[in-house]
């Protein structure tokens, strides 16, 4: 099954100010999927940081899918989409379109979000959302085409016809 890394983007997290309930919500969405989360982390609002944590999942754990929570709004400290794209070789831009459109229907805020997705080599990075509400909609819109995209990406399957 497919490997997962969580990374959660809080200040307020990382220190222990704030409990990291989005994470724990990915955690149980994926794994009710069958994915096997590898690793999971509360990391600082700080793109040096996250960026090399996105690396060390993808080249040292070798893990399929991370999903971060946090860092993706409006706020100075918000640096989540930086370190992804920078993480990335290359982008895979409708999966964050995909969950803001998604997401309109239920709120016009969702428009803020500065969401980005991408691969690097054989991972594939998602953004998601900060709050635990968000998370539990996005993920649940995207998680069936994401097990799919994961079995393009690893070589498990090459038949995209349906």
């Amino acid at each position: 099954m497919f490997k997962v890394g969580i990374i959660t983007a809080s200040d307020k997290g990382s220190i222990g100010e704030r409990e990291d309930i989005s994470g724990k919500v990915i955690r149980e969405i994926v794994e009710a999927k069958g994915y096997v989360v590898e690793k999971a982390i509360i990391l600082p609002d700080d793109e040096e940081v996250l960026l090399k944590e996105m690396i060390y999942m993808a080249d040292e754990l070798k893990l399929d899918l991370i999903l971060t929570t946090g860092g993706t709004g409006f706020s100075k400290r918000d640096v989540t989409p930086e370190a992804t794209m920078r993480a990335c070789n290359r982008m895979a831009n409708g999966i964050a379109e995909a969950m803001r459109y998604y997401s309109l229907g239920i709120t016009p805020r969702a428009m803020l979000s500065r969401a980005v997705s991408g691969i690097r080599d054989d991972t594939l990075i998602v953004n998601l959302p900060g709050s635990p509400k968000a998370v539990k909609e996005s993920l649940e819109y995207i998680i069936d085409s994401i097990y799919h995209g994961l079995e393009i990406l690893t070589g498990q399957t090459g038949d995209c016809a349906r």
